[in-house]
């Protein structure tokens, strides 16, 4: 196998190839990725442009999932100048072939399905602009396209290159683009340095006919560098020739709809609003719904008074022309980083003999929005409710926000005592200590200016990564059942002025320190008692809801209890019910089983691990599990090749480098 060394941004220019086996083609135009996973491929990051992440297979069931083996590893820790512990990807599959991107460099790569052994590899070194990325590491995959004889993958580089490659080769397409590269920091009306323009993308591009959709992330927001930044809009690119088609100001400009919304010239400077999470796609309707985040600064909005659209909001647009079709505000002029933080649903509820064409959105408040996808209308309704005003200097606040009345939240919402950790009196005694220190209420209860004789905070549940984070969720089409995991912890949240951090922010995320410190080291006030959650268990469970009738099935906690509960000493002699681990968990659903890996190291029957557990996708009902060395990071998929069914899993630690791990049945259990 040849590789290619180059140095700096010539190489941004360049590439680096490595070439190996050619594969067969399989598809007509536009058939493959519209299949989906019907035969037992998986070509796009959700399974399907629909965001499922569900196939049909069946081979791995109740009966046998306790057999599964390790078919083959695949080692990430040399794509790149160090390994990386935050391996996130899901792989396509597609022909025989996997695809995926892997290690610090961002490198595409394709394994043969059946062994795991490479076929070519193809990375960037982009020098200081890569350093400089907001966005690094693996991220989270890859696109594929073909026309029935062409076939290219499509990846977003750390630096906010996109990269097309042959798919059968990895070599680039010398036509797409710059030598197969297009420079995203350009084209963007606005402008930005190729360097350090805060702009970048983990997620894996949208592809479909023949265009090319791509958001775009930004440094996490509790506390900007200032409030003007780079804006984040949504563009789409020709897929043989890489030429702008469209853009999409997720702030709108003056004369469009919505720019009313960011009052006093707010949108001229304000940034990100971007759309970090993935897309999902309608063919038929010919739509893309885009999840859409906040705008400048995460937990203060004075420097953006408005309700600032299209910010925190779903918006549909056309796959051809980038022209707004509607659009939802799921919250006003948010102050709690509740980014739309995933790739929505599409799914067709069935209701009283008639079919609803939905779209069903997960949030990290702990809610599902389904609305009707070709309309935008809500199915079932969403009210306008008041919500506290806050006492923050210069903020300016939404007087009501959307409350779901239909499906249940997923996740606790706010904080109560009743929601206190109660495993002895003495422990709930500490707890209610713990938060007289803070303010506490339901959900939307505002941050507060941070102070030692208190409230040091607003406490938040869920807290400020979720509920529903980039994993998101799963749905079974044959029942309409969806599938989620969500995390159950509390996040602190303060405000301090911005004057002292160096930023033109009049406030960013920070608390205040005890009087007596003169240390000068930031003060992170602790949200747990003892070291234990503050909150009872479970901390990570997994929900089924029906979208036929907007109910709760079932919820169970996911993952065993975490070593440093069980074995803690305040708890000796206690029987703790299973709690449930934290991660970014992803699910995925077959025709029987919804299948999910633990978050986090933990002692397993087979040592230091985690383990990846079925359940039955009716009741919830646990029925195997199988030892992972290190705790699931990237959402899983599943395929099938030569008759036997694989599911893969994405995994990595603190000190485990990143691995991807193929399972299937042994040939007496097939």
């Amino acid at each position: 196998m040849r590789r290619q060394r180059m140095t700096g941004m010539a190489l941004a220019l360049a590439g680096v190839v490595a070439l190996g086996t050619w594969h067969t083609v399989t598809g007509q135009a536009g058939d493959l990725i519209s299949l989906g996973t019907s035969r037992g491929e998986w070509p796009t990051y959700g399974g399907d442009l629909a965001s499922r992440r569900y196939s049909p297979l069946a081979q791995v069931d109740a009966s046998n999932f306790n057999s599964l083996d390790i078919a083959w590893r695949f080692k990430t820790e040399n794509l790149g100048p160090r390994p990386e512990f935050q391996f996130q990807a899901t792989p396509l599959m597609v022909g025989g072939t996997l695809y995926f991107t892997a290690g610090s460099r961002r490198a595409a790569v394709a394994v043969d399905a059946a062994t795991g052994e490479m076929k070519w590899m193809h990375a960037v070194d982009e020098g200081a602009r890569g350093a400089a990325a907001p966005r690094q590491l693996s991220g989270r995959g890859l696109s594929y396209w073909t026309d029935g004889k062409d076939a290219r993958i499509l990846y977003v580089t750390p630096g906010y290159m996109l990269v097309a490659l042959d798919a059968r080769t990895g070599r680039r397409i010398a036509d797409f683009g710059t030598d197969g590269m297009v420079d995203l920091k350009k084209e963007m009306d606005q402008e930005m340095d190729p360097i350090t323009g805060e702009v970048g993308l983990h997620s894996a591009p949208v592809v479909v006919k023949n265009t090319i959709i791509i958001g775009a992330a930004h440094v996490e927001g509790g506390a900007p560098k200032s409030k003007t930044n780079q804006k984040g809009f949504v563009r789409g690119y020709d897929v043989r020739t890489g030429k702008r088609l469209w853009l999409f100001k997720t702030i709108p400009a003056p004369g469009e709809v919505g720019n009313e919304t960011w009052e006093k010239d707010s949108w001229s400077y304000s940034g990100n609003t971007g759309v970090w999470a993935q897309m999902t796609v309608d063919e038929e309707l010919g739509l893309v719904y885009m999840p859409v985040e906040l705008p400048t600064g995460d937990y203060y909005g004075g420097h953006r008074p408005g309700n600032t659209l299209f910010s925190e909001s779903i918006v549909a647009v056309d796959i051809t022309t980038g022209k707004r079709k509607w659009h939802y505000q799921l919250v006003h002029h948010g102050i709690w980083d509740f980014d739309v933080p995933c790739a929505p649903i599409l799914v067709d509820i069935r209701q009283n003999g008639r079919t609803i064409k939905a779209v069903a959105q997960a949030t990290k408040q702990g809610w599902v929005y389904v609305f009707d996808r070709a309309t935008g209308q809500p199915v079932w309704p969403i009210e306008e409710r008041k919500v506290e005003i806050g006492t923050v200097p210069g903020e300016q606040y939404a007087p009501t926000q959307p409350f779901v009345t239909k499906p249940p939240a997923f996740e606790r919402q706010g904080v109560a005592i009743d929601d206190l950790i109660d495993f002895t009196p003495e422990l709930r005694a500490e707890a209610e200590a713990l938060v007289k220190r803070y303010k506490i209420g339901p959900l939307f209860t505002p941050p507060v200016v941070s102070k030692w004789d208190g409230p040091l905070g607003t406490l938040m549940l869920p807290n400020v990564t979720g509920g529903a984070n980039w994993q998101g969720g799963s749905l079974d089409p044959e029942t309409n059942m969806f599938y989620i995991f969500s995390n159950t912890n509390v996040s602190a949240l303060g405000l301090l002025p911005g004057d002292g951090v160096k930023t033109d922010m009049l406030y960013v995320r920070g608390f205040a320190s005890d009087p007596a410190d003169t240390s000068g080291r930031p003060s992170f006030p602790a949200t747990t008692v003892r070291g234990l959650p503050l909150t009872k268990p479970p901390y990570g469970r997994i929900t089924a809801l029906n979208l036929n009738e907007g109910t709760l099935a079932w919820q169970i906690a996911h993952g065993d209890t975490p070593d440093a509960i069980k074995n803690h000493p305040a708890l000796k002699g206690l029987t703790i019910p299973r709690t449930g681990r934290q991660g970014r968990i992803g699910v995925l659903t077959t025709k029987t089983l919804v299948i999910a890996g633990e978050g986090g190291m933990n002692s397993t029957p087979k040592g230091q691990g985690a383990m990846l557990r079925a359940y039955n996708k009716g009741t919830g009902e646990e029925v195997g599990a199988v030892y992972m060395p290190a705790p699931q990071t990237g959402s899983p998929m599943t395929y099938q090749i030569n008759g036997q069914q694989y599911i893969t899993v994405s995994v990595s630690a603190p000190g485990v480098a990143g691995e991807l791990i193929a399972y299937k049945l042994p040939a007496a259990r097939r």
